[in-house]
């Protein structure tokens, strides 16, 4: 299986997405930011997520930088995405 996920992109921004910010009463988090293949699809990310971390995903964001491509994945109700975190080793 080819892999389209390369490294978790993990800034101060995006460590607060994972638990949400206390503006919008914690609601906008359980978000983890990945930096993907250029040609990565957003069902291809999705695939590959929900397999490798037996989670349900429930949207994902592209951003395209001239550094890369990078994906924000939502994780659905009932999934953590600080448990994920500590999994790979961002905490």
């Amino acid at each position: 299986m080819k892999r389209y996920i390369m490294h978790p992109y993990v800034t101060e921004k995006t460590m607060n997405m994972m638990s949400g910010t206390p503006n919008q009463d914690l609601k906008d988090g359980n978000r983890l930011e990945f930096v993907v293949r250029g040609d990565a699809t957003k069902s291809q990310v999705k695939k590959e997520f929900e397999e490798r971390f037996k989670v349900k995903v429930e949207k994902i964001n592209v951003k395209n930088t001239k550094h890369g491509k990078r994906m924000i994945v939502k994780l659905a109700d009932g999934f953590s995405a600080e448990e994920i975190g500590m999994r790979i080793g961002i905490f």
